[in-house]
């Protein structure tokens, strides 16, 4: 199998790099990959949260609406988080397919088929929707005070996003790929099983 959209050389395949789920990719270019995505992904979070009401600070600083009310705080609190919820769903989606693109490849290099991305990407997804649905927070009474809890599904879903974000970290951005080809293509380094040390 041949790699005539590798990226590397003089120049990188752009359209290869964010638009195929076919083929390998070097953690060189993975991170170069993750960078550019993470880059346009917190560009757009700044520009979709303003638009839902949403700010980077705590979204349950009182305003003039809830005139002090904790019960009312605690509301525009749940509010403000379903809201972002949906606008991070927004966003996953938006951003799914070239980071499917990017994540494949390099799993690829590894020669896994990357079951493991599909799955992460899902449950990002799965995650914003519980929290648009307001299932992931409530208020709850803490020493006299209304404060934001985390529910059970918004603690525990989380923490499997994280892990499987961070095992995928390790696994893509760290370890080195199949050297020579493997089931998904040539050695993105050109290497061959019986040149690398």
């Amino acid at each position: 199998m041949g790699s005539p959209h590798t990226p590397g050389g003089d120049g990188m395949d752009w359209t290869f790099l964010f638009g195929s789920f076919e083929g390998r990719i070097s953690r060189k270019t993975f991170w170069i990959g993750t960078i550019i995505l993470a880059v346009a992904l917190i560009a757009l979070s700044f520009l979709v949260l303003p638009l839902l009401g949403l700010g980077m600070m705590n979204p349950a600083l009182p305003d003039a609406t809830t005139g002090g009310d904790a019960q009312a705080i605690g509301q525009q609190f749940l509010d403000s988080a379903s809201r972002a919820g949906w606008a991070n769903l927004v966003v996953v989606l938006i951003f799914a397919y070239p980071m499917m693109a990017v994540m494949l490849k390099r799993r690829h290099d590894r020669n896994s088929p990357g079951w493991d991305v599909y799955a992460y990407i899902g449950l990002l997804a799965l995650l914003s929707v519980l929290q648009g649905l307001g299932l992931c927070f409530t208020v709850a009474e803490v020493n006299g005070m209304l404060m934001p809890t985390p529910t059970l599904i918004g603690t525990i879903v989380p923490a499997i996003v994280g892990l499987l974000a961070l095992y995928l970290l390790v696994v893509m951005g760290f370890l080195k790929g199949d050297s020579g080809a493997n089931a998904y293509g040539p050695d993105p380094l050109g290497g061959t099983a019986s040149a690398t040390a």
